[in-house]
């Protein structure tokens, strides 16, 4: 077979269009065959326009320097006939490949024509574990050197080098997998089937023979050793007691140890309240290594009693920076290695058996067929089954939905699985040194009949200031008209566009339901989806016929004060579950005569109980929001009216979850230690706030540690005195003295900063000013709910550039770290206190009003005082940073409770200067 040359092309731009007269700036390709490059070709391209400032700062290319450069037309055939008869390689085509013809037509040559390859595609789906598809990551995760990103010549030869490791990871498939990735290539976008066949050919001679059997995943996963048991470790070592045993130990596995003795003391207390089977509050400040302070004394603990401890933090991110950095930091100070087994819920495991079912179906959409290729691939490689390792992309999750294990998919199963992670993980725990999971899991289990954690031995609670929250999200009900209606969309009906009705199915006659059990069932149907919107109607008949501002299609209303029709309510429920009754019924008829059923029919048929298990959660939801009233429940509705019905959600939250969460853990007590840790558990004149909200009894002590106030030598605070008072001015002038602030800030500090709201709508005002006036042109500007992209993909395009401001609201005051240089302010919009008109908020004031008690200093300043705090840990995330606390709201310096602000944070300098006057000291700080 002959040999494929491939060019791989890389284009950096003045901008994303060559339709709106962006241009090249700079064009690299390098020729590879046989996977040795043969040559590179690269040269600037002098745009004949601008090049904005953003652009010079990632790619690092100045006007200067493409200047004197030959404009593209002086330079088109040359690069027209490089790519001819190769294969066009790009981290993107779908960027690179248009604009280069774009180029090609306006220079008067007709378009390239020939397969083309792109390695963002192929990355995917090899490499399908990956945190992020970028070039410059993919580079870093794979060992590719990649010196200055966003060069064409270095983005070129990293691509070169990643289509090299992508042929290099086919040849490590086995032959099968091959042959399943070549017959669902032909649905990509770009030309990887034949990178695929070349493999095959190769694979071929050294394997003769192949079997087509999908549950073949079975066979090699049954092959696979169980994980370690705990066999080979070595004896633990006693647990340091004296100061100077734990100082040699750590200085022993980090160069340059640096002793926190706060650490220390914090890892006695854990001890003593493991050993003595105890229940303590810990509370950390940044800056004390509070995870390695209980990781080290619970490793000790489990492995010298031969028992079992279970840790549990709050997301998902937490939970794996724990596993993969501070865990192997502990084995490393222990010298030993430790048995750690992850354990999410059960719906976070594929289901093999439905996945092998759903490879058989071929008429799919792109999104699907591709993430069967990623899932294809990952199997080879997956110790867990958790299907959060894949990064999905596009519509890849509701596939995802369809394969997640659950006890449905268990019950109905009529083979026996060959393997089952879930199964497999709940073993590994039995004989695991520490579970690690998360605060929903806890929480789900613990309220189990047989709890997969009846037998630890003791638990660590990180931060256990968000088990409220938590515990409040489990119990929070969600009616959203959106997913009912998408729902009904997806169960159909005969006549329906929808997905195969079941019931239509051409089954064995013997077995079928009569055609007019059938029909009745069919048009039962179309009348519940008729009944649904007619209880819908009501709902929104009910709304105050108040008029609204323009500004404010935005609304929420308290449930209590709607006139609401309960029999409404109730009888959609009543026929909902006779529908639900009769369609289980016939269901399971089906069920009982499984060999009759082709693959294609019991794919259909899981479909069906899949959607038909979502309606009975929902009719749960919908029972508990609108016909289950219980006292110091918060249920409201909130929509958008110009978007009605589809707009309508409703929620239901309770007021207080102590008494649930205190009951979680009473069968521990007494029987083992529970740490509940966190870097915020107090407030100032409230040191109890947490506890209370946990349930805890006041005799669970508090124990606090502190680092050193050397720690925190880089961090300064400034208040903002000639800021107007936020509660004396309309928002538009307030927002424009917000906006003059940030922008002198950033232009002092050249960028990376934090600007937090606490409302989306003052932040979406305040960046479209800042826009408006174009003072900020020269810098990227990320906006929470206004840039694309999640939570954590804006903090990594934040961290990537170095002129750039990111905005942010509620889930960017806490859980963010960025260490470095990377944050040089945090600037605190208004001080962070609930919305007085937010109906949960209202509901839980109520309750302490009802107490007789004042409930701006039992619940709102409290709350807010531990937001602050939050955010200035954003700033110091290590020794060596620095950075300053911004705040603008006056109320701090102006308001009797202010000084509770300042009091709670470390001891750092805080100044109250002019806006000026701050600007003049960070302009000098940031330039010395």
């Amino acid at each position: 077979m002959e040999s494929q040359t491939y060019a791989i092309v890389d284009l950096e731009t003045t901008g994303h269009s060559s339709q709106q007269g962006d241009r090249i700036i700079q064009i690299a390709i390098v020729l590879m065959k046989d996977w040795e490059i043969l040559s590179t070709y690269t040269t600037f391209i002098n745009p004949e326009q601008r090049i904005p400032y953003f652009i010079q700062d990632l790619t690092h290319i100045s006007e200067k320097e493409v200047k004197n450069a030959p404009t593209f037309e002086e330079k088109a055939e040359e690069i027209y006939e490089l790519l001819q008869d190769t294969v066009f390689v790009a981290h993107n085509t779908d960027f690179d490949l248009p604009f280069l013809q774009a180029e090609f037509k306006r220079a008067g040559l007709p378009n390239w024509v020939g397969k083309h390859l792109d390695t963002v595609e192929l990355a995917k789906i090899l490499f399908p574990t990956a945190y992020s598809f970028k070039l410059q990551d993919l580079a870093l995760e794979l060992g590719i050197r990649l010196a200055n990103a966003h060069r064409a010549d270095d983005d070129a030869a990293a691509t070169a080098y990643l289509l090299k490791a992508c042929w290099q990871r086919l040849l490590a498939l086995p032959l099968l997998t091959l042959e399943q990735l070549h017959e669902r290539s032909f649905q990509l976008k770009s030309n990887i089937s034949r990178l695929l066949l070349d493999a095959i050919h190769i694979k071929r001679t050294q394997q003769s023979t192949t079997t087509t059997d999908h549950h073949f995943y079975y066979r090699r996963l049954a092959l696979k050793q169980p994980p370690n048991d705990g066999e080979d470790i070595q004896e633990v070592i006693d647990y340091p007691v004296t100061f100077q045993e734990k100082k040699q130990l750590f200085e022993k596995a980090f160069q340059h140890f640096e002793v926190r003795e706060d650490q220390f003391k914090m890892m006695d207390k854990v001890w003593e309240a493991l050993i003595n089977k105890e229940e303590i509050m810990t509370e950390a400040s940044t800056g004390i290594g509070k995870t390695l302070a209980y990781l080290i004394p619970s490793i000790i603990y489990a492995k010298k009693y031969h028992c079992t401890m279970a840790i549990s933090t709050y997301t998902s991110h937490l939970l794996d920076q724990l596993l993969q950095e501070e865990l192997p930091k502990a084995e490393s100070i222990l010298q030993n290695k430790v048995s750690a087994v992850i354990v999410k819920g059960m719906d976070n495991y594929i289901d093999l058996d439905r996945f092998c079912d759903l490879l058989e179906v071929k008429d799919i959409s792109y999104d699907e067929n591709f993430t069967k290729l990623q899932l294809i691939v990952w199997l080879q490689d997956t110790e867990t089954g958790d299907l959060s390792e894949v990064t999905l992309t596009g519509g890849g999750k509701y596939f995802v939905d369809k394969i997640r294990r659950m006890e449905t998919t268990a019950e109905n199963r009529r083979r026996k699985p060959t393997f089952d992670f879930y199964l497999q993980t709940l073993h590994a725990c039995k004989k695991a040194d520490l579970i690690i999971t998360n605060h929903a899991m806890v929480l789900a289990d613990l309220n189990r009949p047989d709890p997969v954690f009846k037998n630890v031995n003791g638990w660590i609670l990180d931060e256990g200031h968000q088990f409220i929250q938590a515990a409040t999200n489990r119990a929070e009900k969600v009616f959203s008209y959106s997913k009912w209606k998408h729902l009904f969309g997806q169960l159909g009906s005969s006549e329906s566009s929808g997905i195969e009705h079941p019931f239509y199915l051409n089954l064995v006659s013997s077995h079928t339901m009569s055609t007019r059990q059938l029909t009745a069932l069919d048009e039962q149907f179309k009348d519940l989806t008729s009944l649904f919107d007619k209880s819908i109607l009501a709902l929104l008949r009910g709304l105050p016929s108040e008029k609204t501002k323009k500004s404010h299609h935005k609304q929420s209303y308290l449930l209590s004060k709607l006139n609401l029709q309960a029999t409404v309510f109730k009888e959609y429920s009543y026929r909902l579950n006779q529908w639900l009754s009769l369609a289980n019924y016939m269901t399971n008829a089906y069920l009982r005569y499984p060999d009759e059923l082709s693959t294609k029919q019991k794919v259909h048929l899981a479909d069906w109980q899949y959607q038909m298990n979502e309606l009975q959660v929902y009719l749960a939801e919908w029972d508990s929001i609108f016909l289950q009233q219980i006292e110091n429940d918060a249920a409201w509705m909130e929509l958008d009216l110009r978007n009605l019905p589809g707009s309508v959600h409703v929620y239901k939250r309770p007021a207080e979850v102590e008494d649930s969460v205190a009951g979680i853990f009473q069968s521990f007590r007494q029987t083992a230690g529970i740490i509940w840790a966190s870097g915020t558990l107090t407030v100032p004149k409230n040191s109890r706030f947490i506890a209370d909200q946990l349930g805890l009894e006041k005799t669970v002590p508090l124990h606090q540690f502190q680092a050193p106030s050397s720690y925190y030598s880089g961090a300064s605070v400034y208040v903002v005195e000639d800021m107007p008072d936020i509660q004396n001015v309309s928002q538009t002038v307030y927002i424009e003295s917000v906006a003059e602030a940030i922008v002198q800030t950033v232009l002092a500090t050249n960028g990376r900063c934090f600007v937090l709201f606490t409302s989306q709508d003052m932040l979406r005002k305040t960046v479209d000013l800042i826009q408006e006036t174009g003072t900020l042109d020269d810098y990227m500007l990320f906006a929470q709910g206004m840039s694309s992209g999640s939570r954590m993909r804006l903090l990594k395009m934040f961290q990537r550039f170095e002129r750039s401001v990111l905005f942010g609201t509620n889930s960017f005051w806490e859980g963010v770290d960025v260490p470095g240089d990377a944050l040089s302010a945090v600037i605190v919009v208004r001080l962070p206190f609930s919305s007085p008109e937010d109906p949960y908020f209202k509901a839980r004031a109520a309750r302490i009003t009802q107490k007789g008690e004042n409930s701006f200093y039992k619940l709102s300043l409290p709350e807010a005082i531990l937001r602050f705090k939050q955010g200035f840990g954003r700033l110091i995330r290590s020794s060596e940073d620095k950075g300053v606390l911004i705040v603008l709201d006056r109320r701090i310096e102006t308001k009797s409770y202010g000084k509770e602000f300042t009091n709670a944070l470390p001891n750092v300098p805080v100044k109250k200067v002019t806006l000026d006057a701050m600007v003049l000291e960070l302009g000098n700080w940031y330039n010395s």
